[in-house]
C-alpha cells in the first residue's frame, strides 16, 4: 500500500469505462450522500484498486468488486482514504480477475463553501436567502464529489441520477430522460454521456429561469440564471447559437451533444468552466443588462462564451493527456475565441485587442521565475498555478504566430484533421504539431519546440548599416539579465510601406539581410518595422536611427494600430529592463499625442498608470477560466517615477494629461448617436485615467454627474460606460474626514443586484489615496457583503495604499488562507499585495514573513512577485541615476504643439 503514496499519477492496472452515479444533495444541511457503480477493466494482475477521493466519508461495508463473468463478489479487507494524496486504496485479500467488473462504493460528503468540488452558492429569492448546489471539478476536484479516476486520460461514460427537492431545477451534462416525483423529492435521470474526463462532469441544483433557442441543426441552447434575470441571458444566447454554428464549420465536426446549457452562478471562482454540455459562468461573464452593463461587459460576455464553447471541441472532445499539456486547451480556446468574436462582431476589431493577451504573456514570460508552456506537473496541488498567462496568453500567441506563418487555410485544414483523429480520446502537444506538419509540409515540431519546451522569448535587436539589416537575438528578461535561450524566430519586416513585406526564419544567433531592393526607401525618413502586426512572440530593439524614424512614422500616422501598439509596448519593456532610458520612452510617448485607436490608447494608459488588465478589471471580471490580472501586476511609469523622483511628478502627470486630453476632448462625456463600440469603451478608460491623474475638469464634471446619479439611477448623465470613471473620480477626493462619496458608493453597492455594478464599485474604491479609507476598503472586501471570489477587486490599491495593504494582508493571512488556501485565488492576493513594491528591503521583509508560512500552491507566485519587486527596485535606481531627466520632462510637459 505504501507504494501508492506520494505518486504524481494513479497506477494503470485498473481502468474505468463507465460510471453509474447517484447523488442526493441536502441543501439545508449542506451535505450530500451518494453511491457509484464503476465498470472497471482490470488490465494487469493486482489485488489493489487505487482511485481518487478527497473530503468524502467512505462506507467500507458498501465497497465491493464484482467481476462480470463470475458470481463471486470481492470485498476489500482494507479501505484506506489517504487524504494527503487524495487517493482511496482498496486492498483485497486476493488478486482480482483480469477483465471487466463492477466496483460499488457508497459515500457521503459536505457541500463546501470553497467554490470547488460539489459546493454551495447562495442567492436570494423573494427576500429569502437560499442555497444552490454547484460543481467545479477542474482541475482535480471531481474526487470531492465521488470516488473516481480523476485524471484527464481516464475517460469514461457517465450515467447520472440526482435526488433533489421537487420544486428545484436539476441540470447535468446530458438531457433529462426521466423525472419521477415522489412527494417533496424527485429523482432526475439523465442520458448517458459520451466518453469524457472527470473534470468535465457537472450538475447544478437550484431555482432558475432560462431563455432558449436552437441552432440550425436542432441543438437546443439555453441560458439559465437567477429567477427574474432571464432577459439578461439573451445576448449570451445569441452569441452561443452563432458560435456553435461557426465552430461546426471551422472544425468540420458537429457539436457532439444534443443540448448546450449555460448557467450563471453567483459564487464562482474562475470566469467560467467548460463542462461538457453544461457550461458554468460567473454572472459577470454571462449576463448582459442593456440598461446597466457597459460596452466592455458586452465584449467580455461574447469572448468568454466563445472561449468556453471552443473547449467543447478543443478540450472536451479532444482532451489533453495530462496537465503538462493544459496550454493545448487554454491557449487554443483563447486564440479561437478571438476568431469567433471577430466573425460575429467585425466592427469590434478584436484582433487588434488580442495584443492585450500577447502583452500579458510577454510580461509574465520575461521573468526568470516563468515556466515553459509545457510544464511538468508532479502533484495535483501544482496544477492551479499553471492556469496563468503562459498557458492562456503565451499559448494563444504562439498559436497565432504559427497560424500566421503557415497560412490560415492550411492551419484550419490541419486542425480539422487533428480533431477527427483524436476525437473522444486524449492528445499531447506533439500530436498537434504532427497534424500541422503533415498538412503544411513545414518543420512545425522543430520550430515550435523552441517555443513550448523552454521558458522565455527573444528580443531581436536590429541595426541598419551599409544597405543591410543586422539582426541579433538574445533571451529577454525584464530584470535586464542575460539569458542563453535561442529560438527559431519567424521574422517579418516592412520598409517604408506595407506593400513591401519580407519574412524569413531567424534560426541562428544573428543574421544579415540585404535590403538593397529597398534602397530608394531606406533614406533618412523611411521607417523599418519588424514583427509586422505583432504576430510574433518576441520583443524588438531598434538602433537609435531606426527608433527615430519609427517615432516620425507614428507622429505622421504611417503605421497600423497593431504596430503602434507594439513599438510602445516593446519600448516600455526595454525601459523596465534598463536597456532604454526613461527619457527615450517618454519622448516616444509624446508621439502618441493625437492617438485615437482604442487598443493603442488603452495600452498607453497601461504603460503610464497601471496594469492594463487591472484597468480592464475595473470594468469587468477576470480571464475566461482562471487567469486574472493579479498574476500580471507590473510596475508602471507613473509609479516608478513617483518612487524614484517624486519631485518630478507634477510635470509627469501634466505630460500624461496632455496626451489623453486630445482623445478626451474628441469623445467628451456623452455618447453620440450610433457611435462605435470601441469609442464607448475608450471614453470610460480615458476619463478614468484623467481622474486618476487628478485632472481638475474631469474630477469636477464627474462629481456633477455622480450627484445626478445619486438622485436618479437612470439619469442619462451617467450611463454604464462612464460610471467607472465617475466612481474613481469621487474616490480621489475622499478622505477619512470627508467620506460622503465613499459612503454613497457603498450605498449603491448594497442596493444593486447586478454583479457588474458591484464589481465596478469594488474596483473603484481602492483607487483612493487616503490610507484610512484604504484600510476600510480592504476590511470590507473580506466581509460577508462581498462574495469571496470578488474580494480581490479591492486589492488594486493606490500607491499610497501599498503599505496599508501589506499590513492588512499580514494581519489577515490566517483568514485568507482558510478562505482561499485550497484554490488558485490565493495566488491573486499574494501577487496583488507584494508585486507593487520597489525596494530591496521589502523583498527581505516579505521573505521573512513567508519563511514559515508558504504553501505549495503559492510557491511559484511568491517567487514571481519577489522577482518583480527586485526588478522595480533596480529600475528605481536606474532612473535616479538618469541625467537631464528633469529638464526633459519639463520640456515634454509644457511643449506647445
Amino acid at each position: 500500500m505504501e507504494n501508492f503514496k506520494g505518486q504524481p499519477r494513479l497506477p494503470k492496472f485498473a481502468v474505468p469505462k463507465r460510471y453509474g452515479l447517484q447523488l442526493k444533495p441536502d441543501l439545508s444541511a449542506c451535505k450530500f450522500a451518494g453511491s457509484v457503480s464503476i465498470d472497471v477493466d482490470i488490465v494487469a494482475e493486482t489485488r489493489f484498486i487505487v482511485l481518487n477521493a478527497a473530503e468524502l466519508s467512505i462506507n467500507p461495508g458498501s465497497v465491493s468488486f464484482s467481476p462480470r463473468n463470475s458470481s463471486k463478489v470481492f470485498d476489500p479487507k482494507k479501505v484506506e482514504l489517504v487524504e494527503e494524496d487524495e487517493i482511496l486504496v482498496l486492498d483485497f485479500a486476493e488478486a482480482l480477475p483480469l477483465g471487466l467488473g463492477v466496483l460499488a462504493i457508497g459515500f457521503e460528503g459536505i457541500l463546501n463553501d470553497r467554490m470547488k468540488g460539489f459546493y454551495r452558492s447562495t442567492y436570494e429569492h423573494n427576500g429569502e436567502k437560499k442555497n444552490m448546489a454547484v460543481t467545479q471539478f477542474e482541475p482535480a476536484d471531481a474526487r470531492r464529489s465521488f470516488p473516481c479516476w480523476d485524471e484527464p486520460s481516464f475517460k469514461a461514460m457517465f450515467k447520472i441520477t440526482l435526488d433533489v427537492p421537487s420544486e428545484l431545477v436539476a441540470l447535468s451534462n446530458m438531457p433529462v430522460i426521466e423525472e419521477k416525483v415522489n412527494g417533496p423529492l424527485k429523482t432526475v435521470s439523465y442520458q448517458e454521456s459520451p466518453i469524457m474526463s472527470t473534470y468535465l462532469v457537472a450538475y447544478v441544483v437550484g431555482l432558475f429561469d432560462y431563455v432558449e433557442d436552437h441552432t440550425s441543426d436542432g441543438i437546443k441552447v439555453r441560458v439559465y440564471c437567477q429567477v427574474g434575470k432571464a432577459n439578461q441571458g439573451e445576448f449570451a444566447l445569441k452569441v452561443a447559437v452563432r458560435t456553435l454554428e461557426l465552430y461546426k464549420d471551422y472544425f468540420a465536426v458537429p457539436y457532439p451533444l444534443p443540448k448546450l446549457d449555460m448557467i450563471a452562478i453567483p459564487d464562482f471562482a474562475a470566469g467560467a468552466m467548460e463542462n461538457y454540455g453544461l457550461v458554468t459562468y460567473r454572472e459577470t461573464a454571462l449576463l448582459y443588462d442593456e440598461q446597466h452593463s457597459a460596452a466592455a461587459n458586452k465584449q467580455r460576455v461574447a469572448t468568454v462564451v466563445a472561449h468556453e464553447l471552443a473547449h467543447q471541441w478543443f478540450g472536451n472532445l479532444v482532451t489533453m493527456e495530462w496537465w503538462t499539456h493544459l496550454w493545448l486547451n487554454e491557449g487554443f480556446a483563447t486564440w479561437v475565441s478571438y476568431l469567433a468574436t471577430d466573425s460575429i462582431f467585425p466592427e469590434w476589431r478584436i484582433w487588434t485587442q488580442f495584443l492585450d493577451e500577447l502583452t500579458d504573456g510577454l510580461r509574465l514570460d520575461g521573468l526568470a521565475e516563468s515556466h515553459p508552456i509545457e510544464v511538468e506537473i508532479n502533484h495535483a496541488a501544482e496544477i492551479d498555478e499553471i492556469f496563468d498567462a503562459i498557458s492562456y496568453r503565451k499559448g494563444a500567441s504562439v498559436i497565432r504566430m504559427l497560424q500566421s506563418y503557415l497560412g490560415a487555410e492550411c492551419f484550419q485544414r490541419s486542425l480539422a484533421s487533428y480533431i477527427k483523429k483524436h476525437a473522444y480520446s486524449n492528445a499531447k502537444t506533439e500530436d498537434l504539431w504532427a497534424a500541422l506538419e503533415e498538412g503544411s509540409g513545414e518543420p512545425v515540431t522543430k520550430l515550435m519546440n523552441t517555443w513550448t519546451k523552454q521558458k522565455g522569448y527573444p528580443v531581436v535587436s536590429v541595426k541598419f548599416k551599409d544597405q543591410k539589416l543586422e539582426f541579433e537575438q538574445s533571451q529577454f528578461f525584464s530584470s535586464g539579465s542575460l539569458g542563453d535561450g535561442q529560438w527559431i524566430v519567424p521574422i517579418t519586416f516592412c520598409c517604408g510601406s506595407y506593400d513591401k513585406k519580407k519574412s524569413f526564419l531567424l534560426q541562428t544567433k544573428s543574421e544579415n539581410y540585404d535590403v538593397k531592393e529597398f534602397a530608394s526607401d531606406t533614406n533618412k525618413s523611411a521607417w523599418i518595422k519588424l514583427n509586422v502586426d505583432q504576430t510574433g512572440f518576441y520583443r524588438v530593439k531598434y538602433d537609435e536611427e531606426l527608433a527615430a524614424r519609427l517615432r516620425y512614422a507614428i507622429e505622421n500616422k504611417y503605421l497600423t494600430p497593431t504596430d503602434r501598439f507594439g513599438i510602445l509596448d516593446d519600448s516600455f519593456a526595454l525601459c523596465m529592463a534598463r536597456q532604454l532610458p526613461l527619457t527615450s520612452l517618454l519622448t516616444l510617448m509624446g508621439a502618441y499625442r493625437e492617438e485615437l485607436d482604442y487598443t493603442v490608447l488603452s495600452n498607453l494608459i497601461s504603460v503610464m498608470l497601471m496594469s492594463h488588465s487591472c484597468l480592464k478589471l475595473l470594468h469587468y471580471a477576470p480571464s475566461p477560466d482562471s487567469s486574472s490580472c493579479f498574476s500580471q501586476i507590473t510596475y508602471k511609469v507613473g509609479r516608478i517615477a513617483a518612487d524614484a523622483r517624486p519631485e518630478l511628478m507634477d510635470n509627469i502627470n501634466q505630460f500624461f494629461i496632455n496626451i489623453f486630453q486630445y482623445s478626451a476632448e474628441k469623445l467628451g462625456w456623452d455618447a453620440t448617436q450610433g457611435e462605435s463600440h470601441l469609442d464607448s469603451m475608450l471614453r470610460g478608460e480615458i476619463l478614468t485615467a484623467l481622474a486618476m491623474l487628478g485632472h481638475k475638469e474631469t474630477l469636477s464634471e464627474a462629481s456633477r454627474r455622480f450627484d445626478a446619479f445619486l438622485k436618479d439611477r437612470n439619469t442619462p448623465l451617467l450611463p454604464p460606460d462612464t460610471r467607472k470613471a465617475a466612481y474613481v473620480a469621487v474616490m480621489q477626493t475622499v478622505t477619512s474626514s470627508n467620506r460622503a462619496g465613499f459612503d454613497s458608493l457603498l450605498k449603491i453597492y448594497r442596493e444593486t443586484d447586478l454583479s457588474q455594478e458591484k464589481i465596478r464599485i469594488l474596483g473603484s474604491l481602492p483607487s483612493c489615496p487616503d490610507q484610512g479609507i484604504i484600510r476600510e476598503v480592504l476590511k470590507f472586501s473580506l466581509s460577508p457583503e462581498v462574495r469571496s471570489q470578488d474580494a480581490m477587486y479591492a486589492l488594486a490599491v493606490s500607491k499610497e495604499g501599498r503599505e496599508v495593504a501589506w499590513t492588512w494582508f499580514k494581519e489577515n493571512w490566517d483568514l485568507i488562507l482558510k478562505t482561499y488556501g485550497s484554490g488558485f485565488l490565493i495566488t491573486r492576493f499574494v501577487s496583488a499585495v507584494v508585486s507593487p513594491f520597489a525596494s530591496f528591503e521589502k523583498v527581505k521583509e516579505v521573505e521573512e514573513f513567508f519563511a514559515n508560512r508558504s504553501i505549495p500552491s503559492i510557491a511559484r507566485t511568491l517567487k514571481q512577485s519577489l522577482e518583480r519587486v527586485n526588478i522595480n527596485a533596480n529600475w528605481v535606481k536606474s532612473i535616479q541615476a538618469e541625467e537631464n531627466l528633469g529638464e526633459a520632462i519639463q520640456e515634454l510637459a509644457y511643449r506647445k504643439y
